[in-house]
């Protein structure tokens, strides 16, 4: 006589599809916060892990890129930074840049680059793009300190930064870019599972839209473009963010509560619609990976 099946309380996991289109699962990342944290650790780890200068290419990336900024952008083009010094101001761009492009390019690839592990084991798959997110946080963690190294240089040596209490905002600043990049990134993943050409395309975006944000100009420059294009500009979400950080710690450019609350309301809509496709895509996306 077989054996008789164990009672449904015996269970330790039950898995059950998801019929809501609002059903997001977040209760559910929340129960395997602790693969998250351990999905954090293990990009962290594997990304410099067989290089020789290792952590060192957190300062390094940076500095290069600030520095060929200096030299093409205010040496060769003469392009004005409002007074500031142009190591202090390129490097402010550059850090919470960095943050964005990094973690959007990484969480655009989660079902092709993890479709392996996807097909074998159960866990909810939003945890992989926060985590992804996660980790890109302590790198700019560590570049932020960077920042702040060199900002407390010119802080104390000239008179050409202002700070003001808009720095505190800084936390706020971040989680914008993290949710952004975030949503962005789970809408590409979702669409690279059919169309692989999609993540080369995004990569050459992400420079594109570099130049769209105020990363290596001040946003008043704005003002010299013919009105057509200066709307397209001011419509990307990023530069508030951008600029609100730059003005925190510079006291160069401008802030309004009205952009940065466009930007968050933006991010809020692009991160749901994000969640919704990529939840929607996990049900099938191994048939077409």
């Amino acid at each position: 006589m077989s054996p008789a099946p164990p009672a449904e309380e015996d269970w330790t996991e039950i898995i059950e599809p998801r019929v809501g289109l609002l059903d997001l699962g977040l209760k559910e990342v929340w129960r395997y916060r602790d693969l998250v944290l351990l999905f954090v650790r293990r990009d962290f780890v594997s990304t410099y892990k067989q290089t020789i200068l290792g952590p060192i290419w957190f300062f390094i990336q940076p500095l290069l890129t600030t520095i060929t900024y200096m030299v093409v952008f205010n040496g060769i083009a003469n392009m004005s930074t409002g007074g500031v010094p142009p190591l202090v101001f390129y490097l402010s761009g550059v850090t919470i840049w960095n943050y964005f492009a990094q973690a959007l390019t990484a969480t655009s690839t989660v079902f092709t680059a993890n479709a392996a592990i996807f097909g074998k084991v159960y866990f909810p798959r939003l945890t992989m793009p926060l985590s992804i997110v996660l980790s890109n946080l302590v790198r700019f963690g560590i570049q932020l300190g960077l920042f702040l190294l060199i900002w407390s240089y010119y802080l104390l040596t000239t008179d050409a930064l202002h700070p003001n209490l808009y720095l505190l905002l800084t936390p706020v600043l971040v989680v914008l870019m993290g949710l952004l990049a975030l949503g962005l990134g789970m809408i590409f993943s979702a669409l690279t599972t059919k169309y692989r050409d999609l993540a080369m395309l995004l990569a050459f975006g992400v420079q594109l839209l570099m130049y769209a944000t105020p990363v290596i100009y001040p946003l008043a420059k704005l003002e010299a473009l013919p009105e057509k294009y200066r709307w397209f500009i001011l419509a990307n979400p990023l530069n508030a963010i951008v600029e609100t950080f730059r003005f925190g710690f510079l006291g160069s450019g401008s802030f309004s509560w009205a952009y940065l609350g466009y930007s968050a309301l933006a991010t809020a809509v692009i991160l749901l619609v994000g969640t919704i496709i990529f939840n929607k895509v996990e049900k099938s996306f191994t048939d077409t990976v």
